[in-house]
């Protein structure tokens, strides 16, 4: 059996995050513990070692679009970008928010919108879907709004539904949610929120 190369130098982190970025984009896999493990495992790199972050995998998803992606992505970006504008009006009494790739630019073929909405009462949201008209299914997704280590996760409702030809994913915080946003799993910082100005204007820009 070949040994397996070590992954404690630059060019090796650079490699992993490379393989792990086209993954990402072309398997469609949004856990990137599991995209560099996978990328590790085809470069025959030892796993256990020095693991890019996924702050460098997340930049190494945006180069690899931008060198990729072409006139096809700057068009799917386009796409789900009004799709969010869209249903983002749809809901602006609940102070709808765009958060994940679709506002960074590393959505990609497989990307859906990810939208926070402030609601004491998520039932609200799917009574509104349904006065819409709007096929849709329950879901639940836990995040953390501190970075202290014992901070437990905090489970939020949500729905997923189809909108202006893109999928939706639609989280719904307490109203005073707004105040803090939830911790990102990129670089465990506050996720980076825009309202529907910010989205008109990304796509006026």
């Amino acid at each position: 059996m070949p040994k397996r190369k070590s992954n404690g130098t630059d060019r090796a982190r650079q490699m992993l995050a490379q393989e792990a970025a086209r993954i990402i984009v072309n398997q469609g896999i949004r856990d990137y513990r599991v995209a560099k493990a996978k990328a590790a495992e085809r470069l025959g790199l030892n796993d256990r070692g020095s693991l890019p972050g996924n702050a460098e995998v997340e930049v190494a998803v945006s180069e690899h679009l931008e060198l990729f992606g072409g006139e096809a992505h700057s068009d799917r970006l386009r796409m789900l970008r009004e799709a969010a504008a869209s249903v983002m009006q749809l809901f602006e009494h609940h102070s709808p928010r765009l958060v994940g790739p679709v506002l960074n630019g590393t959505a990609d073929g497989h990307s859906s919108v990810n939208l926070h909405l402030f609601s004491d009462s998520p039932e609200t949201i799917a009574g509104e879907l349904d006065g819409h008209g709007i096929r849709y299914r329950p879901f639940e997704r836990r995040l953390r709004s501190r970075r202290t280590r014992d901070a437990a996760a905090d489970t939020y409702a949500g729905f997923q539904f189809d909108h202006a030809g893109a999928g939706i994913e639609a989280t719904v915080f307490p109203v005073d949610g707004i105040r803090q946003a939830p911790l990102s799993p990129i670089d465990g910082k506050p996720m980076r929120r825009a309202d529907l100005r910010a989205v008109r204007a990304l796509l006026e820009d």
